[in-house]
This record gives C-alpha cells, sequence and structure tokens, in this order.
C-alpha cells in the first residue's frame, strides 16, 4: 500500500470506552471486531475523540496494542503520539512503530502557544519526521490546540519531507487552504463530516469522521459512492451525514458521540470525569434524533 493509498478512505477516529474512569478494555476491542467488517479505511487511535489527554502512558500503550492486535489486516492503523516535546513525541512514536501501527498523527505542541511560531513548528515536525520509522500526518485542530493553526508557510515546508505524507485538518477555516498542497505524495484529510465531500470535491483523499464511530459503513459508503462517479447519490447521503453530525457531536461532542455508539450497538460509555456525560434529558432528545435519521432501521 503507498503513502497515498493508506490516506484514502475513512477512518474512525476511536473513542475509549470508560465505566466508573476506568477503561473498557473489553468495549474497545469490541468496537474494533464489529468495524473490522464494515468498509473503513483504519481506524485513527489516541485523538481528541479518544480523549488521549486524560489517559495515562499505560492506558495509552494498552490501546495501541489492542487495536494493532484486533484490526483486521484490511484495516490501517493510525495513532496520536503528539505531545508537548520534541524529544517525547520522537521516543512516542518510536514505540507506537514498535507497536505495529502504519503512521502517526501529531497534535502541535501548545503550552507555549505564543512561542511557537513556524520556525519552532517546522523545526519540531522535522526532526520527528527524520527520527519516525514509519510515516508522519500532520493534524490541525486550534479547538484543542490553544487556538494554534499549523500555518501555510510550516505545510509547504514540511510537506516537502518524504516521511510527512498528510494533515488531518479539523479546522473549517484552513482545510480548503491546505487543499493546495495535496499531491501524489502528500494527502490531505478532513477531520469532519461537515466538509468531507467538498474535500474531496477539492481533491482531499480522506477524512477521519466521529460519526464512523456510530454509522461506519455509511460514512465509508459516502466515500465509496464519490469515487465511483455516483455525484448525486453521494451528495443526498452527504446531506444527511452532515445533519445527524451537526446533531451528535456538533451539538454535544464526544459525548454525544458515544451515546450514540451505545444507541447503535457499541461500547461508548461516558467521557472521563472531569468532561461530563449527558443528563436524562438531552439522552432523550438525542435518542429522537437518531432514531429519526433514518440510519437504523
Amino acid at each position: 500500500m503507498t503513502n497515498k493509498e493508506m490516506l484514502s478512505g475513512v477512518y474512525a477516529p476511536m473513542c475509549t470506552p470508560f465505566e466508573n474512569d476506568e477503561v473498557t478494555y473489553a468495549g474497545y476491542r469490541k468496537n474494533i471486531e464489529i468495524m473490522n467488517s464494515s468498509g473503513l479505511k483504519g481506524y485513527f487511535v489516541l485523538g481528541t475523540n479518544g480523549e488521549f489527554k486524560t489517559l495515562s502512558e499505560e492506558e495509552r500503550i494498552k490501546i495501541l496494542e489492542l487495536a494493532v492486535e484486533s484490526a483486521d489486516n484490511s484495516k490501517t492503523v493510525m495513532a496520536g503520539t503528539g505531545v508537548e516535546s520534541t524529544r517525547e513525541t520522537i521516543r512516542l512514536t518510536k514505540q507506537a512503530a514498535e507497536i505495529g501501527v502504519s503512521s502517526v498523527s501529531l497534535l502541535m505542541p501548545n503550552f507555549f502557544v505564543k512561542r511557537m511560531d513556524d520556525n519552532a513548528l517546522i523545526s519540531h515536525i522535522l526532526e520527528v519526521a527524520d527520527a519516525s520509522p514509519i510515516p508522519v500526518v500532520l493534524y490541525n485542530n486550534p479547538s484543542v490546540a490553544a487556538s494554534l493553526v499549523i500555518s501555510d508557510i510550516v505545510v509547504k515546508r514540511v510537506s516537502e519531507h518524504s516521511n510527512v505524507i498528510g494533515i488531518k485538518d479539523s479546522s473549517k477555516e484552513t482545510w480548503k487552504n491546505n487543499c493546495q498542497f495535496d499531491t501524489d505524495r502528500f494527502s490531505v484529510m478532513a477531520g469532519s463530516a461537515s466538509y468531507f465531500l467538498d474535500l474531496l470535491d477539492a481533491g482531499g483523499t480522506g477524512g477521519v469522521l466521529s460519526l464512523a464511530n456510530v454509522i461506519p459503513n455509511a460514512c465509508a459508503d459516502l466515500f465509496n459512492l464519490y469515487k465511483e462517479g455516483k455525484k448525486e447519490e453521494a451528495k443526498a447521503l452527504n446531506e444527511r451525514l452532515v445533519s445527524l453530525n451537526k446533531k451528535v457531536s456538533g451539538q454535544y461532542g464526544v459525548a454525544g458521540v458515544k451515546f450514540a455508539m451505545d444507541f447503535a450497538g457499541f461500547s461508548g460509555g461516558v467521557p472521563r470525569r472531569p468532561l461530563r456525560g449527558l443528563n436524562d434529558a438531552e439522552k432523550q432528545a438525542l435518542e429522537a434524533i437518531l432514531k429519526e435519521s433514518g440510519f437504523f432501521n
């Protein structure tokens, strides 16, 4: 599989199921085993939906090992290994490679956000890319990175590195511009269903969609319909997915995605404290939305 093929298709940004604030590893395995029969390209592990910053290093390693062990051979596993220091990012990236993931995703260091100028980010990314045994994918998500945006200057410069193969963009403000960097070697992926189809139209290759945790086949179908040239069918399905996405993750965040997963037969559970789950009124409202969506008939 080429690097371009690796980032072509839909990934599920895997949620981490918790019960009484403990990771439910059996539930994690169950979710992957169900998704193995879907049309997904693979699994994005230890990302935002996975609440990775609330996990201990021991928990992160167990989850990576479980994901690689449980994933079907036809699926790829991408792991979030970006932390605040270049040194630790390299160490975690090498550890993830040893476990067997296919690629790593780097959220930018943002604790000292005022000092994270273009030169600092370029140096960080290139040093990790030089040291990484596996391909590196950038992760642009200002909403969870102290409003830090990976600039055009950074993307252009690091996309020239042979081991930096793409960017997952979760910002509605920047994804269009980043599509200019999509080449035979560098890919642009959508981090939201709200502009996934538009990104494909603009030359992007795939998406990491929260709804893939809930309705993986429908999300994969959208990509396949587009690639098969069935534009009207793709557009109709996209409108349904975008509408539901706004009412699930858009309105309720990770807690909404997890509730929808439970509704769909996956193991969702509740977020880890201090993030709160849905209250009874929110559960009732979201359950009605899911029933009316037409995806669960």
